[in-house]
């Protein structure tokens, strides 16, 4: 699949605030508010990566261990995550989301979807297009982003860009 380059070059400054304003969008389509960013991020990162470890997860959302302990000890009483036996070496810990975690995680993605697509209907159909078109390519930015496409493999499915 061969790429054409841009006609301007890409100014990355104006391309990393641009695809901020959309993050910030798609959190401010996501309500109700009485999951943090950093605990519907952490679940999502547990769905889409599997089980991990309590200081793998710090390191991911870039908080202390001990703020990431009590952030699952939450998502914990709240039934969204639990903590189970590493499979392969019973003395570690590591935190699963579970099924009621999926599902809360799936529900509020159908509440932004259904908001994103009433603002995206408001846009002429040449906007929409331009937006589906570059949807390919924002996948292989974010599976980079999470260190799942090598620099020989570009085209790996990416993980879910909205969380």
């Amino acid at each position: 699949m061969d790429v054409e380059p841009p006609a301007q070059p890409v100014d990355e400054l104006e391309l990393a605030v641009g695809l901020a304003r959309i993050r910030t969008m798609m959190r401010l389509l996501d309500v109700p508010r009485d999951l943090s960013i950093t605990a519907l991020s952490t679940l999502a990162s547990l769905e889409r990566l599997g089980p991990r470890r309590l200081t793998d997860l710090a390191v991911m959302e870039g908080v202390t261990q001990p703020a990431m302990t009590q952030l699952v000890s939450r998502l914990e009483r709240e039934a969204l995550a639990e903590r189970q036996h590493d499979p392969s070496d019973r003395r570690v810990v590591v935190v699963a989301i579970t099924p009621h975690g999926r599902a809360e995680l799936a529900r509020r993605r159908a509440v932004q979807a259904k908001r994103l697509a009433e603002l995206l209907a408001e846009l002429p159909g040449e906007d929409r297009a331009a937006i589906a078109a570059t949807l390919p390519a924002l996948e292989r930015l974010t599976a980079r982003a999470f260190g799942l496409a090598g620099p020989a493999d570009p085209a790996v499915p990416s993980p879910e860009v909205s969380e």
